[in-house]
């Protein structure tokens, strides 16, 4: 191409690239530079002010001070105790993600039970709605309860078990009807809101085989042949609500209680929480309390989180938390100690195996026993009691001598004994605690260890 050509050439796409805000006229000049429409722009609006909390409570004050606004609290809190570093915990690794201010946003009105790791970690109020199963053409559309899918060859003979190889579908109520053995299809139904606000439903996967109902008819196994494995393998992954997904009998989403990650204006109904203090409302919520390794929340942190939770909106979703946050109406600022995550009182049940589980779960707890000691199993408090599996000549915790107590010899650092100070932190680094719960410690080890 010779070199008049290219420059006509290049001269049309700096052309297009510019909005075609040139001619081929020599004598074309563009105009003042205005663009040639009216935008469209978002209008901001200023957060309204609120009256500072000007009471003489410490706590109230700290947390004013430190969390002003929801942005500080995601940077100096969620941040600083979720997702601080990259692919590990809630920062790109697991549900939620809270290593952005989006992220967090995004968690308000959120649904509880995405990526749950593993059944039993399932907590009932989390369970939505289940998908619906049909078994044939025209059956009844049942609730899916769970579903689960058992590799193998089918077994000889007619006779199927909960504990068969095959494709697992466990219903809310009975299938209809005697049938025991159909070869059919069968199908599952979910329901949706259309653009013009009508509820419709479609048939999103469906699998086509020998299916046998067991027992009272709410439990069905379809025989899978290697040739159909990859079918079922992709139908599970097409995402089924499960309506009891941890698999306990109990439809979460039918006590009428469901919860969100953050359930606006309902701190005390919302799962992120729930799973710091390890319990809502009196019921124990499955799996480790959180944080696994970083710092936990004081009276301070969770003040600010209760207080920004307790103001959303109740229709809130994913709302704008860059505002301040208003202590002089919150409702915890009367008694912030009643959010205290760890309890009162100088035993080993109110006080002492909470503070120990809050802390030290993460590296020995039912996910991960470090050193044969499970905080979270029932005989928790008889392990301490016992005899260290790194030290045979020291109990963990000897009832009334502080210096001859393993734990409390790594928990101050103490030179006659060997590895690092604990607990440690996310990059396996002591984390030693704070002088005031050493001495709680201490004092308990004193009084005897009590239960």
């Amino acid at each position: 191409m010779s070199l008049p050509n290219r420059r006509v050439l290049m001269g049309l796409w700096v052309c297009t690239g510019l909005l075609f805000a040139c001619s081929d006229d020599p004598g074309f000049a563009p105009d003042d530079g205005q663009i040639g429409f009216e935008p469209e722009r978002p209008e901001l609006v200023e957060p309204e002010p609120v009256v500072p909390y000007t009471g003489d409570n410490l706590i109230v004050q700290d947390a004013q001070a430190r969390y002003a606004t929801g942005l500080d609290l995601h940077r100096k809190f969620i941040l600083r105790t979720c997702g601080p570093d990259n692919g590990v915990c809630h920062n790109q690794k697991e549900y939620p993600n809270l290593h952005t201010v989006g992220g967090f946003s995004a968690t308000i009105g959120a649904p509880c039970n995405v990526q749950p790791g593993s059944w039993e970690s399932v907590f009932d109020r989390c369970e939505l709605p289940g998908d619906r199963f049909r078994l044939g053409d025209n059956g009844s559309q049942i609730e899916v309860g769970w579903i689960e899918y058992i590799p193998g060859s089918p077994p000889e003979g007619d006779q199927r078990s909960m504990e068969s190889p095959g494709l697992h579908i466990h219903l809310q109520s009975p299938l209809p009807g005697d049938q025991r053995r159909p070869w059919t299809t069968g199908s599952f139904v979910r329901s949706f809101v259309n653009a013009a606000g009508e509820v419709e439903e479609f048939e999103f996967s469906h699998f086509r085989g020998q299916w046998t109902v067991i027992g009272d008819r709410t439990h069905l196994v379809a025989d899978v042949n290697d040739w159909q494995v990859g079918s079922v393998e992709s139908m599970l992954r097409s995402g089924i609500v499960q309506g009891d997904m941890n698999r306990n009998g109990t439809y979460g989403a039918r006590l009428g209680s469901t919860i969100s990650m953050l359930t606006p204006s309902r701190p005390e109904e919302s799962y992120l929480i729930a799973r710091v203090r390890g319990y809502m409302q009196g019921a124990p919520i499955p799996g480790t309390r959180m944080p696994l390794a970083n710092q936990p929340p004081n009276v301070t942190d969770l003040l600010a989180l209760y207080c920004f939770v307790e103001q959303l909106p109740p229709d809130a979703k994913a709302p704008d938390i860059s505002g301040p946050i208003d202590y002089n109406n919150c409702s915890y600022i009367n008694d912030p100690m009643q959010l205290d995550p760890i309890g009162d009182g100088a035993t080993y049940t109110d006080r002492i195996g909470p503070l120990l589980n809050l802390h030290c779960a993460g590296c020995h707890g039912n996910a991960l026993a470090q050193a044969d000691f499970n905080l979270e199993a029932e005989d928790a408090f008889e392990q301490l009691l016992s005899t260290s599996s790194q030290r045979r000549d020291m109990n963990l915790i000897q009832p009334g001598q502080p210096d001859k107590s393993y734990l409390w010899l790594k928990l101050v650092g103490d030179g006659s004994v060997l590895g690092a100070q604990m607990p440690l932190d996310s990059q396996s680094l002591p984390a030693p605690l704070p002088a005031d719960l050493l001495a709680e410690i201490e004092t308990w080890i004193l009084a005897g260890a009590l239960r």
